[in-house]
């Protein structure tokens, strides 16, 4: 009879579960690529108070299967509820070498940069917004760090070129890998207040980059090599004129 009764349970939970789900998507009347994000993220949250994990996996492959949604985007917003929840509990650590603290900052960086690259192909991807004649002037497809960017880029690009607007972007591509990653990058909070003043800013911050790397080519050429005369001359005036221009920027 105990038996019984917590079967019943079992499946009442799960039952539970999938109604909540259910009336969360019937309310949002999913339309757009903006309706699809924010039913994820409210969508996780009830799949966060599952504690059984084996459960939860059950739950994510049916609904990414039922929804059309990638496992990975799931995967990737329970995960971030997962870290706010467990973001306050000290660990004791023993102390860390100068290399690991090192490789972590590297890791840091390159995490920064990855997300900066993501919220570009958010706005890219964006048909509200419509920054992509903006960012197709300052940012090339080569300027990606991470490869699945790049080829993400590139293909926008071509689309954009051909005239046609950024509306159905998914269509473009076959690759299961690339979609998901872009379906992850849609899934992704970036909290952005003003669409514009975010392109403009993430636009600034590349252009002050390369002047940056400009610059120390520069520095490095003047130090390193025996260059006189004019040639030094014309080097340092566009050192100069790059020093100015960085100072100009915000």
């Amino acid at each position: 009879m105990e038996v019984g009764r917590f079967e019943r349970c079992v499946e009442n939970a799960i039952s539970l579960v999938e109604f909540k789900i259910k009336t969360l998507k019937n309310a949002m009347r999913i339309q757009t690529a903006s309706d699809k994000i924010k039913f994820l993220n409210e969508m996780v949250k009830i799949l966060s108070k599952v504690d059984n994990s084996i459960e939860r996996e059950i739950y994510i492959d049916k609904i990414a299967k039922e929804y059309g949604i990638s496992k990975e985007a799931i995967y990737a917003e329970a995960n971030k509820i997962d870290y706010k929840q467990h973001q306050g509990i000290k660990m004791l650590q023993k102390p860390i070498a100068k290399n690991v603290i090192k490789q972590k900052k590297k890791e840091e960086k390159n995490e920064v940069l990855i997300k900066r690259e993501n919220m570009i192909i958010s706005l890219l991807i964006n048909p509200e917004i419509k920054a992509h004649t903006k960012i197709m002037e300052k940012i090339r497809p080569e300027d990606f760090s991470l490869e699945q960017n790049k080829e993400i880029a590139k293909s926008l690009y071509e689309h954009f070129e051909k005239g046609n607007s950024n509306t159905n972007v998914l269509n473009l591509f076959q690759d299961e890998e690339l979609i998901n990653h872009i379906t992850s990058i849609m899934a992704e909070d970036y909290e952005i207040i003003d669409n514009e003043k975010a392109t403009e800013d993430i636009l600034n911050l590349y252009e002050k980059e390369k002047l940056i790397e400009e610059k120390n080519q520069i520095i490095k050429q003047l130090e390193e090599t025996s260059i006189k005369g004019e040639e030094a001359k014309e080097l340092e005036a566009k050192l100069s004129s790059i020093i100015i221009k960085i100072a100009k920027m915000k």
